[in-house]
């Protein structure tokens, strides 16, 4: 059974990356960075996407991308410099077209603490004009194909 299995996953089968806190990740309070934070989430958005497809390879040949358009973060408690993590994420929602939502949830499995739960939500733009954009079909088919359901989805 690997670490992921044992940990207590809000949903099921999360797409994970292994953290270690650095000394130069943590503020003056000693822990974690807030900004840190959320570099690791996007650092885990697109290493998930990539592992499903969504290069940037793609994004270059079809001239789409998904943005963030919102991010909601609950910091539940502290990382600190030395600590051991696993960041789990899940696709959540995908409207079909244009916009999509992603999960995230920090665990210390020394004492298997979550130390934080997140959501964002995405857009898909034309990479030249910035403005919002149909998904292209690629981009659908490897969206719809990684739902995950139960989390928590686009605001309605």
């Amino acid at each position: 059974m690997s670490d992921t299995e044992v940990l207590h996953w809000d949903l099921p089968a999360p797409f994970t990356q292994e953290i270690s806190v650095r000394p130069e990740d943590t503020d003056r309070l000693g822990h974690a960075n807030n900004v840190v934070y959320i570099r690791w989430l996007e650092e885990v958005s697109w290493a998930h996407i990539e592992s499903l497809g969504m290069t940037w390879a793609l994004h270059e040949e079809t001239g789409k991308a998904m943005a963030i358009t919102h991010t909601s973060v609950d910091y539940l408690m502290s990382a600190n410099a030395g600590d051991q993590l696993v960041l789990g994420t899940w696709l959540t929602d995908w409207d079909g077209r244009f916009r999509s939502a992603r999960q995230f949830q920090l665990i210390r499995p020394a004492d298997n603490k979550t130390l934080l739960r997140g959501l964002s939500t995405h857009a898909c733009v034309d990479m030249k004009s910035q403005r919002p954009a149909r998904a292209p079909k690629a981009f659908a088919e490897i969206l719809s194909g990684a739902l995950v359901a139960g989390g928590r989805g686009l605001p309605r």
